[in-house]
């Protein structure tokens, strides 16, 4: 095969998991700086998709399918700027479970690159909501967009625990997903077809996603006029995301293939060392 007909060919998912446990290796050394930096323009990058669905899906006539369905196409400008544009994204950084199960990073390696892009994913949200709320972009429409921002706050701070937490799982299924695809692509264009699908699924779907709650959330409370947005509900509802994301991106993306492609691979390394 030509060097030229393999760019043409995607990896297969044995490759691919080879790349995910490398890049998990790589993510997990990065310098705490550099880190956080990328994660502030992570949150920042998911939030302007966030804003970008509002506008989308505001005073749509379309029919609730469609409309959700061009919404989740529109929020895909968000995990499209960190994968081309480099950030650190939380949700996506889970796949480092595969790296540490195969022994290649240490489980206090694997927290410190969660915890660093986590508080930077958030610190670049709250960026964003001031500089959307300086900007009046809930006036456009005659208004119609900031209704729709304070609308999906209050019904995400009105979602129970369980429902938040499921919601969660499945939503960072299909980010990992959409990660652990485009990694099988080799230009551009590959990888943003790879991510438009699995994030217009869980936005269509109403799933929920942790980091863009952190603009959801407070710019809701910001709009919020009449109480409707719960600071308790909100709290809930990032906690409970939170936890949902990290079991589907560890266990039900990472860990199974894990065990798919690097599990008897890393048993051999073991025996022969």
């Amino acid at each position: 095969m030509t060097r030229k007909e393999h760019l043409n060919d995607a990896y297969s998912p044995k490759e691919i998991a080879r790349q995910v446990e490398g890049m998990g290796v790589a993510k997990a050394h990065l310098k705490g700086l550099t880190l956080f930096t990328l994660a502030v323009l992570a949150g920042a990058f998911i939030s302007l998709g966030a804003i970008f669905f509002c506008l989308v899906v505001t005073d749509s006539s379309l029919g609730f399918g469609i409309t959700r369905l061009l919404g989740g196409l529109s929020f895909s400008l968000g995990l499209i700027l960190v994968v081309v544009g480099g950030a650190e994204l939380f949700t996506g950084n889970n796949l480092l479970a595969m790296a540490w199960a195969s022994k290649l990073i240490s489980t206090r390696s694997i927290i410190r690159n969660w915890l660093i892009s986590y508080f930077g994913n958030v610190i670049g949200c709250l960026g964003t909501v001031l500089l959307v709320v300086w900007a009046d972009v809930a006036g456009l429409g005659g208004g119609a967009v900031g209704e729709t921002a304070h609308q999906i706050a209050a019904g995400k701070a009105g979602l129970s625990l369980g429902e938040a937490f499921a919601r969660g799982i499945l939503c960072n299924v299909l980010v990992c997903l959409a990660v652990w695809l485009e990694m099988g692509g080799h230009s551009v264009t590959d990888k943003v077809l790879a991510i438009i699908f699995p994030i217009t699924a869980f936005v269509a779907l109403g799933f929920e996603h942790s980091i863009a709650n952190w603009f959801f959330l407070p710019y809701g409370l910001i709009l919020d006029t009449q109480g409707a947005v719960s600071l308790q509900g909100a709290g809930m509802n990032l906690a409970a995301v939170t936890a949902g994301n990290l079991v589907g991106g560890t266990l039900l993306v990472a860990a199974v293939y894990w065990v798919a492609y690097l599990r008897d691979h890393r048993n051999k390394q073991d025996l022969s060392s």
